[in-house]
């Protein structure tokens, strides 16, 4: 599978996640009232968000992403910070 493959597969797993959760957060019970999806539409759509975040994390780790990563404004400080550790003086092994 090549990149234009995979950015199309991961285009349409977030395109099925986004339209899931809107019709889920449209279909919400308010003021009390019963929600109008059945036991097994919620459990079916539990499985499909399960089945996508599997394969988004799949498709992931065959690009060599890590899921942890956030986007950041250019001029937001990072939060992390790269130390270089230096091998002591008069070691062999370095």
């Amino acid at each position: 599978m090549d990149q234009q493959e995979l950015s199309k597969e991961q285009q349409i797993m977030r395109a099925m996640r986004k339209t899931l959760t809107s019709i889920v957060r449209d279909c919400a019970p308010r003021d009390g009232q019963p929600s109008p999806l059945t036991e097994a539409t919620v459990e079916n759509i539990r499985m499909c968000l399960g089945l996508i975040s599997t394969r988004e994390a799949e498709l992931a780790e065959a690009l060599g992403l890590s899921r942890n990563e956030r986007p950041r404004f250019v001029d937001e400080p990072p939060t992390a910070e790269v130390m270089q550790f230096l091998s002591p003086a008069g070691r062999k092994d370095h």
